[in-house]
């Protein structure tokens, strides 16, 4: 089963003090592209976020999102009486007149009256939001299994249709290197000329040899059936080597193209074509 780049994942929990989200998004990238959003005082732990993530998500652009609400609201903030008192005596100097209210107004917002107190990592808590995460990437990966079997259903009708009109392309070849024989055969007798028929033979053989398209027809052959059986591989991330195997896909439906001087066959390869543009555009967003 093949997966999907796109996912979301969430997960939550709620206490009597404080509400902790965790959500992951994903979207299609080449590698992994992985931005965090995370409180300051877990900061420490990016690395091992990172690492959690990447070692289970592999490629996608991913945004993580870890938000702590806290509920007692005990604020961080406090006040340092000694600096806010120094201040108002020195603003009663400079103005005897107001009141204390007006010069507690304006200590207040001077410099270093309110100091922040860092708040300090709880390892409990961090084993919650580690279960968290990987609650989130879980469910993360479930969303992406049911999007790729959406696109499995999709790629296996496109691989069908290449089938369908491969099989109609050996149909036509079968008499196809026939009729260009008689074909020039008839338009030599018309000439009226002597021929040596050993030198025709020959330049014929030569000619009928860039026509024949059997050894594409079996690579072809070859890529659709290998590319089935990725599929059902073990193999986590799959899209890279689907990638590969539809390139030479379509080396060989081109090739077919290019050497099928029959106009039956180029309105099929035409189609081929198209359904090999819809399995690269699918390629895009399989992991």
């Amino acid at each position: 089963m093949i997966q999907s780049m796109t996912g979301y994942g969430k997960a939550e929990l709620h206490t009597d003090e404080k509400n902790i989200l965790v959500e992951i998004r994903s979207l299609n990238s080449k590698n992994i592209d992985l931005k965090t959003r995370i409180p300051s005082v877990y900061r420490e732990k990016e690395a091992e976020i990172r690492k959690l993530i990447g070692n289970k998500l592999k490629r996608g652009k991913i945004d993580f999102n870890l938000n702590i609400e806290d509920l007692v609201g005990q604020t961080k903030n406090k006040i340092n009486t000694n600096v806010l008192n120094s201040y108002v005596q020195q603003l009663k100097i400079v103005n005897p007149d107001a009141d204390e209210t007006q010069l507690l107004v304006a200590a207040l917002r001077l410099p270093d009256v309110l100091q922040y107190e860092k708040e300090d990592l709880n390892e409990a808590e961090w084993q919650q939001i580690k279960t968290l995460i990987n609650e989130a990437i879980d469910k993360m990966i479930v969303y992406r299994k049911d999007e790729g079997e959406a696109l499995e259903k999709d790629l296996r009708g496109n691989l069908t249709n290449i089938q369908k009109y491969l099989d109609e392309i050996a149909q036509i070849d079968g008499g196809r290197i026939t009729q260009i024989k008689e074909r020039l055969h008839d338009a030599l007798s018309k000439l009226k000329v002597d021929v040596d028929e050993n030198r025709f033979e020959q330049e014929l053989i030569y000619y009928l040899e860039k026509l024949d398209i059997n050894e594409e027809k079996v690579r072809l052959n070859n890529h659709l059936d290998y590319f089935t059986q990725e599929f059902d591989s073990n193999a986590v991330t799959k899209g890279k080597k689907l990638a590969f195997i539809s390139q030479e896909m379509g080396r060989e439906i081109n090739t077919i193209g290019s050497k099928s001087n029959h106009s039956e066959m180029q309105q099929l390869v035409v189609k081929m074509k198209d359904e090999l543009e819809k399995i690269k555009e699918q390629m895009l967003n399989i992991l």
